[in-house]
């Protein structure tokens, strides 16, 4: 049988996107970005700090990194807490060694469970964005608003007393949204959100109530992503790392500044027989002329400033 006229037909339906979220635009032929002092591509390495409970509640889908065996997954729950108390730190440290400057993403619940690490992060003056309540707690569609709201509001407040910063981003937990997370999160005093992918520079996003900005967070170059979902080896995780940088100079230098956005997870590079991948990460790109590491709240400022 063939489909009636009507399936087709929506209010829409139109060149480009069917919705009004943000406007459709090809990247190479927007205004070109200029980051400051002239450099070609913006660096944001972005650490997770997360809590994943033991208890899972039953979530439409499974909870990224969450637990994967029968109740008490302890072997998964306790490397999460590694990477909490061990791994973190050799991050810490290889940054530091090349003066990369992180943004750090922390679940809320970490603010009470780890109050020693919360102390080093504040010390180090890293920009904090919000990484919802915890990683258990995905905002989906059949979450209610009422919910929702109370999660966001919970997480973005107790982040900030903590760090007595303005805490302006958010990463959703395994970035999922439900279609009404981006205007709970402009009602919150949030400036950016980091769950959609789909593009390689910031992007204006619109809601109901006002706008906010999409910057894009690559999960291609995730390390969960290529190492865990993918499969692919440390060295393989460092050569793709590697590619993207290089390409992405290549194409600043004609359409303009580019971003490069590394997403960590301390228990997966913090591993003593990983990190001397991610150092090797560091090095390559540090070696790079036209190089700004940035927090991702600088780099915002920045392009919204050209716009």
């Amino acid at each position: 049988m063939s489909l009636d006229d009507s399936y087709l037909q929506y209010p829409k339906r139109r060149y480009g996107m069917d919705h009004d979220l943000y406007d459709w635009s090809m990247l190479s032929q927007r205004k070109p970005v200029v980051w400051p002092k002239q450099n070609k591509l913006a660096l944001w390495v972005n650490i997770n700090v997360q809590f994943f409970p033991l208890n899972q509640r039953d979530n439409p889908v499974p909870v990224p990194g969450g637990m994967k065996m029968p109740y008490p997954d302890l072997r998964h729950f306790s490397l999460r807490d590694y990477g909490n108390r061990v791994g973190i730190f050799r991050l810490f440290k290889a940054l530091d060694k090349f003066n990369i400057k992180p943004t750090i993403a922390v679940n809320g619940a970490m603010v009470e469970r780890a109050p020693y690490l919360m102390d080093v992060i504040k010390e180090r003056g890293n920009e904090v964005i919000a990484h919802g309540w915890q990683m258990d707690m995905l905002h989906h569609g059949d979450v209610s608003p009422e919910d929702e709201a109370s999660w966001i509001d919970k997480s973005v407040e107790t982040l900030r007393e903590r760090f007595q910063q303005p805490v302006t981003g958010w990463l959703s937990p395994g970035r999922l949204q439900s279609e009404n997370t981006p205007k709970l999160l402009q009602q919150n005093g949030i400036d950016y959100m980091c769950d959609w992918v789909n593009d390689e520079l910031p992007y204006a996003f619109r809601t109901e109530i006002g706008e906010l900005t999409a910057m894009p967070l690559s999960n291609e170059l995730d390390d969960f992503f290529i190492l865990q979902n993918n499969l692919h080896s440390e060295d393989s995780y460092a050569e793709q790392i590697e590619d993207a940088c290089d390409l992405l100079l290549s194409e600043a230098q004609t359409q303009g500044g580019r971003l490069l956005a590394l997403n960590i997870h301390p228990w997966m590079l913090g591993q003593p027989h990983r990190i001397a991948c991610f150092e090797k990460v560091l090095e390559y790109i540090s070696s790079k002329d036209g190089i700004w590491s940035a927090s991702a709240r600088d780099i915002h400022q920045s392009w919204k400033a050209q716009q």
